[in-house]
């Protein structure tokens, strides 16, 4: 997915991807890490265009995603959709020398790139990553399993007795300081 440049000097573009989860490295170690499992292509809809110094890409994307409960461990299906804004500027990106620096909202989504054509592939990999959840929950009220005898307390019920262990700071309840 790449951009030339002086395709979009002038006038505002909209261009449709349509990419194999192979293409993107990142994505393919986050499913041989057992994080996910693509089920469908990467499909991307961007709009570039050149302000002043600067060229702005938005876009869209979507990603069909089977992801495993972090609670029950059913796999269910979550695409992927992510809304975008990325400035890219021309050249190396320059190194302060300040041990303070603040950033603007638009440093934040802002990378650089040299030549005449602006590679798209890793900010795409980056959006898609980002809108993984660490811990995937099939549903919000989600039970998980069964400590005990591991039964699904979703679709199950278990006559487990589950002793509620005392906190270690339960020692402190009745702590009060004298003044």
């Amino acid at each position: 997915m790449k951009v030339r440049t002086e395709h979009i000097k002038q006038a505002v573009r909209e261009y449709a991807f349509v990419e194999p989860v192979s293409a993107f490295p990142i994505l393919q170690e986050m499913e041989s890490a057992g994080e996910c499992r693509f089920t469908g292509p990467v499909q991307v809809t961007v709009k570039a265009c050149r302000e002043m110094d600067h060229y702005r890409v938005e876009g869209a994307l979507t990603v069909p995603v089977q992801l495993t409960c972090s609670r029950c461990l059913c796999c269910f299906d979550n695409p992927v959709a992510s809304r975008f804004t990325i400035f890219f500027r021309e050249g190396v990106a320059a190194q302060e020398d300040e041990d303070e620096l603040e950033l603007a909202e638009q440093d934040l989504i802002s990378t650089c790139f040299s030549g005449d054509e602006i590679d798209l592939m890793p900010e795409i990999a980056e959006q898609v990553a980002l809108e993984i959840p660490v811990k995937p929950l099939c549903a919000e009220g989600c039970k998980g399993l069964c400590p005990a005898c591991g039964a699904d307390l979703n679709s199950d019920s278990c006559s487990c007795l589950i002793e509620q262990k005392p906190s270690k700071f339960a020692v402190l309840k009745d702590f009060k300081v004298r003044s």
